[in-house]
């Protein structure tokens, strides 16, 4: 199961699904989007609700494919005290100030300009409104109470869980509690149906409940939609299985291409408002969307990770330093998105010139920030991204 420390095709379709995660939050307050957001402008409004749809299908569940791709290969290298020890502090230190820093000042933010209320002093919302130390006020007006959460920060949060689960898990099978199998899957046609349609139903079932954007702590601290958990699950079984038997570097070119071109007719249908989003609940409608949006995640997923290997399986220095800095920027790129977006607010510009601008610049000066900031100073290393500053490169682990 060893891997080089870099794959150039997953190096860079990191980048990609990075840009994609920008792309969605540059777009949010510009229009079709009914999830909460932090900066509100619907001066000149933009009908990006396709789009935020057909992006929220595929690109965080091949997120967590590919990052779960590293959880059995670092294990392995480490060992299952030193890689949970490593997994603490790569992720639990970004995630906790991220929670306790970043997250609050946002809120704050948001507070003060956008709900309504009498504007208060950091120090008072801290404790008062993010906290909840005062008491839920009558006219509350949401999206929860109190303020505390993990915002963007929640995909790190699971990370984390799936990395502590899985130390669990060798543990037991170390044990001889429980017999490990083997994840036998590979990229076929038939292997593909069956995991889209149990993907599916379960995804319909979930949903007849807790419809798309809904958001519950799970176990009262694990910041879940729950809606998207039968998608973010599977690939990350998948991603764990590509550690072992290398099935994401050997998916046929004909059945990655069919696939690929299967989710892009799926998406196509969504921009030209064939098919509309159903959030959820006991009907038809909900049922087909679910199938609708899993065999597109898995048409997009596995048809993306074909085309990187076949035709992007490359590296520049540029875009080693560009996939380096994809940790860092998921956590930054926030804060960053809604400065832009707030100097935006006046400026009488259409939705989509304003999506464009917030996303380019966003992206940008994320990247910036990052190499020539956080990577730069110890200190803000280990804030934002859980390590010292690397002497060598910093080897892909995330």
């Amino acid at each position: 199961m060893n891997r080089p420390s870099r794959i150039d095709f997953i190096d860079n379709l990191k980048i990609f699904l990075s840009l994609t995660v920008i792309a969605h939050h540059a777009g949010q307050p510009y229009g079709g989007s009914d999830g909460f957001w932090y900066v509100k402008d619907q001066l000149m409004p933009a009908n990006l609700g396709p789009f935020f749809g057909v992006n929220a299908g595929f690109n965080m569940s091949l997120y967590f494919l590919i990052s779960a791709f590293f959880i059995p290969v670092v294990f392995q290298k480490r060992g299952g005290a030193a890689y949970l020890k490593d997994r603490l502090r790569r992720l639990g230190i970004p995630l906790l100030v991220g929670f306790f820093v970043m997250i609050p000042f946002m809120m704050f933010f948001y507070y003060n300009h956008f709900r309504g209320y009498e504007t208060m002093s950091f120090f008072d919302y801290y404790l008062k409104i993010y906290f909840g130390l005062s008491g839920e006020p009558s006219d509350w007006t949401g999206p929860s109470w109190p303020d505390l959460n993990f915002g963007h920060l929640w995909f790190i949060e699971h990370l984390l869980i799936y990395s502590v689960l899985y130390v669990l898990w060798k543990q037991i099978v170390k044990k001889g509690i429980i017999r490990e199998g083997k994840i036998q899957f590979t990229a076929s046609h038939a292997s593909i149906l069956s995991l889209v349609f149990l993907a599916a139903i379960a995804t319909f079932i979930i949903r007849i409940w807790y419809p798309i954007d809904h958001w519950i702590g799970l176990f009262g601290f694990v910041q879940t939609e729950l809606a998207h958990i039968p998608q973010y699950v599977t690939f990350v079984i998948l991603g764990i299985g590509a550690a072992k038997n290398g099935w994401i570097r050997n998916i046929p070119k004909q059945v990655g291409k069919t696939w690929f071109g299967i989710g892009c007719i799926l998406a196509i249908l969504r921009f030209a408002g064939v098919v509309h989003s159903t959030d959820g609940g006991m009907s038809g409608a909900s049922l087909f969307y679910s199938f609708y949006e899993t065999i597109l995640c898995f048409g997009l997923g596995i048809g993306l990770l074909e085309l990187f290997n076949r035709k992007l399986n490359i590296s520049s220095s540029f875009s080693k330093k560009l996939a380096g800095n994809t940790f860092t920027v998921y956590i930054i790129h926030m804060p960053v998105l809604m400065v832009l977006q707030y100097c935006l607010i006046k400026v009488p510009l259409s939705g989509y010139i304003k999506f464009g601008i917030v996303f380019v610049l966003g992206t940008i000066l994320g990247h910036l920030i990052s190499f020539f900031v956080i990577r730069r100073i110890n200190f803000l290393s280990i804030l934002f991204t859980g390590v010292d500053i690397p002497k060598k490169t910093i080897k892909q682990t995330v």
